[in-house]
């Protein structure tokens, strides 16, 4: 099983509930739905483990892939480039990173 992990803030002047809106509407149905996704979940930081220090991220993305061919694919869609670039417009430099389990 495959993972990408999203690692972002949200730009200056975007408002955290309307990209908390978004991303219960928009971005959370439209990725569980995408062919070769497993599951997707968007995580809001609470703080660094063990401290009340803020963690260097506001969000992060998992997304469960079982299939990358065919979630590639999907994201050549029209819907979900509209939706790729409306969460451009929320995110400050995003970090996506490819995993694999051992």
């Amino acid at each position: 099983m495959s993972k990408v992990i999203v690692l972002f803030n949200l730009k200056e002047g975007v408002s955290v509930t309307a990209y908390e809106d978004w991303a219960q509407n928009t971005d959370l149905p439209m990725v569980n739905n995408l062919p070769g996704v497993d599951n997707f979940e968007v995580l809001r930081t609470i703080s660094l483990f063990g401290s009340d220090d803020a963690a260097p991220y506001q969000y992060i993305e998992i997304i469960d892939i079982s299939d990358m061919e065919k979630f590639q694919i999907s994201l050549g869609d029209e819907t979900m480039q509209r939706v790729a670039q409306e969460f451009q417009g929320f995110a400050d430099n995003p970090i996506f990173i490819a995993t694999e389990s051992l």
